[in-house]
């Protein structure tokens, strides 16, 4: 995967994560590396096993120092929630409870409306073993569940809170779902590109491959609207330019000699 580009803006900002219990500090450093990934950067710990701070939470972070450098410890989960106004909780299980159960998608965007309203909230994660508890759950306002294969669905601590993280981001963003990466050249204006089909025409022309007058028409109309939907770049062009430059050099001489 791609890794951070320095030369855009950062997004940060979100739903506070409150890991409840967390055993392991590397497991705490790969939940700060999906929240940064997300955007998200308050990180809340509720009695974390290892003590706290933790160098493996850290060097698991990779990168993520921000998260794991700011993260405040609780001793109960209750005390951790105190100031939100609504919270979230994650659970892998179905409980013997009646509460309202969400897609991590749907609870993004019950959260940034939420947020807009200016509500503080978060989302709680359990211990890596069993997840929350029903104390735990029975705090919570909503529930996520995420949707993922019946047959195996299980999660680590930093797959979980990443998807949520993940749809926390996507909940906001407005890249296209499809898009031409350009890279460091431009899109071919119009012009370049008749000028390039107008060259390849008139060798076309000069090899005989457009000889009958009849299907002339039809066949550089198919010719140009390959090329069209190409939606070729500047430097694609030139390339262009030079294979036909190549091939009239070549002079149809044979592969044989």
């Amino acid at each position: 995967m791609a890794g951070t580009d320095s030369t855009k803006e950062a997004v940060l900002g979100g739903p506070v994560v409150i890991l409840v219990e967390p055993q392991l500090g590397e497991n705490i450093g790969f939940a700060a590396r999906g929240m940064l990934n997300g955007g998200l950067t308050e990180l809340r710990l509720v009695n974390p096993r290892d003590g706290w701070p933790n160098e493996k939470a850290l060097a698991a972070a990779s990168g993520a120092d921000m998260v794991i450098e700011a993260a405040r410890v609780f001793e109960t989960t209750r005390d951790a929630i105190a100031d939100l106004n609504r919270v979230f909780a994650a659970t892998a299980r179905h409980r013997e409870m009646i509460q309202s159960v969400m897609t991590p998608r749907r609870a993004a965007v019950e959260m940034r409306q939420a947020m807009a309203g200016g509500a503080a909230v978060g989302v709680m994660f359990g211990p890596e073993r069993q997840g929350l508890d029903n104390d735990d759950l029975v705090l919570a306002d909503e529930l996520i569940h995420a949707p993922l294969n019946p047959a195996y669905s299980s999660l680590n601590l930093g797959q979980a809170v990443m998807i949520v993280a993940y749809e926390w981001f996507q909940s906001g963003d407005e890249t296209p779902e499809q898009f031409i990466d350009e890279g460091a050249t431009p899109p071919a204006t119009k012009a370049e590109l008749v000028n390039f089909l107008e060259r390849l025409e008139a060798e076309l022309d000069a090899c005989g491959f457009l000889a009958v007058e009849e299907k002339r028409p039809t066949m550089v109309r198919n010719i140009r609207n390959i090329f069209q939907r190409a939606q070729l770049s500047e430097q694609e062009v030139k390339t262009l330019h030079g294979i036909i430059r190549g091939l009239v050099d070549f002079g149809g001489k044979g592969r044989d000699e």
